[in-house]
């Protein structure tokens, strides 16, 4: 009985053990319903931090970019233009010195090659003090200057005497004396560089010497300051900055020993980001870092777009990653670029080949003596004016290469036979003024040579290397030997090869 009574539940309190037995349903109900909510409230606060990030990113004009532009697919892999800014606005003034309202100038760029396997890389420094032709640019006010010969390479950041500088007059520079399309552009400004140091925890450099105030300074009346001891240290911040900045007191006090640290230094830092992991995760504090001080073309204007093509750096090795300069030479107190080796050397990235002459292609050879296929070179012409001659006794030679060139967009002002026939490879010579359409010009001829000469305008001498119809860089095209000798691998001792002279 008593059990029975137990068991009897009394009507007045059914609908209360009803409830306590739903209180289990409901409790699944609302953690569901909490687990959602945080769901939804990270996926907000993740898109409230990639339209942060969005929002710091500063995009330039693609208005001021080239008509005259290399083909797309002119190269297998992508090709990045870095450039540091010495900007003094927005705040960099504090970190850099110097007037607040100067213009932007830019003493620093490489052209970063990523191959087409994504497992291979090299950056190609063009010292500041390089003499080239600046093509036309646009200004501010919607104009077009006219080329500018025989000028100092970083002029081209400076055209408009902006505040911000003009990032499309370079990116315009480069494609003109390499013949590779940049697919991105990338400014960071003092604030950032500083900035991505900090991010990482530091980065490993090394001093061959003792630096102090004036070696950053070389006005100031006495020495100043020990900056750096001598030998390996991690700096940050505004340490990192000076360091990348020294230029006197330093080997021959010249940009080229420069080059050689500041390529040093961008091996460490990327030491740093690849030890810390390449992922979403660890690149959102980066980003965070560099978007508040990037200016990026609009093809990486956003933090998706950014991130996504960092990720696709991830598989490149350290040991893969390479540093090298434009084959150079002095030229008085400037830097000329040496041919026919600078146009090997873009001959190479083209065919995704590395410094060593293997292919970097990403595809699979169909034997194991298979060739990859030649690329057709691309060129514009239009607006260019040349006159060919034959230097070969080769009958003919001239007309051919007239009619390629004039399907190419080229007028040809006549074509002659040259003064000697001995020529073994096609020279393209070119008068005051006219240097950047004969770099133009040597790109319809693998393997050409520019020279200088005293009389106006374009002409192209043909060579015995030149085979009708052969408008492809050739397979096996190799960096010259003093250029991949010379080069820096990311992971090696930071304290080798930091001086020039």
């Amino acid at each position: 009985m008593t059990t029975s009574t137990s068991r009897a539940v009394p009507s007045r309190h059914r609908s209360a053990a009803g409830t306590r037995r739903r209180k289990p349903v409901r409790r699944g109900r609302l953690a569901l319903a909490i687990s959602l909510s945080l769901l939804l409230l990270a996926a907000a606060g993740a898109g409230w931090v990639y339209l942060k990030l969005d929002s710091d990113i500063k995009t330039f004009d693609a208005g001021g970019l080239s008509d005259n532009r290399p083909a797309e697919g002119s190269s297998k892999g992508e090709n990045v233009l870095v450039i540091g800014s010495d900007a003094r606005n927005d705040g960099n003034a504090a970190l850099g010195g110097g007037d607040v309202n100067d213009i932007g100038r830019s003493d620093t760029a490489f052209l970063l090659h990523v191959y087409a396997d994504h497992k291979n890389a090299v950056a190609v420094s063009i010292p500041r003090d390089t003499l080239v032709t600046i093509p036309p640019c646009k200004l501010p006010n919607g104009k077009w200057t006219t080329a500018q010969p025989h000028t100092m390479f970083n002029a081209a950041y400076s055209v408009g005497e902006t505040a911000t500088g003009n990032p499309a007059c370079t990116q315009n520079t480069v494609e003109s004396i390499t013949g590779l399309r940049v697919d991105h552009t990338v400014v960071v400004d003092f604030k950032g560089f500083a900035a991505l140091t900090d991010v990482v925890g530091g980065v490993d450099v090394c001093l061959p010497q003792n630096v102090y105030e004036r070696d950053l300074s070389p006005k100031r009346p006495t020495r100043g300051k020990l900056l750096f001891d001598k030998g390996e240290q991690k700096v940050s911040g505004q340490k990192a900055l000076d360091y990348v900045r020294i230029r006197h007191g330093l080997g021959d006090g010249s940009d080229i020993g420069r080059i050689k640290r500041q390529q040093a230094f961008v091996a460490s830092l990327l030491k740093e980001i690849k030890s810390n992991g390449l992922s979403p995760t660890k690149l959102l504090p980066l980003a965070d870092a560099a978007t508040k001080s990037l200016t990026v073309d609009p093809g990486l204007g956003s933090a998706d777009k950014l991130i996504s093509f960092a990720m696709t750096l991830k598989n490149i090795d350290l040991h893969n990653t390479k540093f090298v300069t434009i084959p150079w030479r002095y030229e008085g107190a400037r830097v000329a670029i040496v041919e026919p080796d600078a146009s090997d050397l873009w001959a190479a990235l083209k065919a995704d080949r590395t410094l060593d002459g293997k292919d970097a292609s990403g595809k699979k050879k169909t034997t194991p003596s298979a060739r990859p296929a030649a690329t057709p070179v691309s060129v514009s012409g239009k607006g260019i004016t040349v006159t060919v001659y034959n230097g070969t006794t080769v009958t003919g030679l001239a007309a051919k290469a007239a009619a390629e060139l004039t399907a190419d967009g080229f007028t040809v002002a006549g074509t002659a036979t040259a003064n000697s026939q001995d020529h073994t490879t096609t020279v393209v010579q070119y008068g005051p003024g006219h240097k950047s359409e004969a770099q133009t010009a040597a790109r319809a001829f693998p393997g050409a040579a520019i020279q200088p000469v005293t009389a106006a305008g374009v002409n192209v001498v043909v060579g015995q290397s030149y085979k009708p119809g052969a408008t492809a860089a050739p397979p096996s095209a190799q960096v010259p030997k003093d250029v991949s000798e010379g080069a820096r691998s990311a992971d090696d001792n930071p304290c080798s090869n930091l001086t020039y002279g």
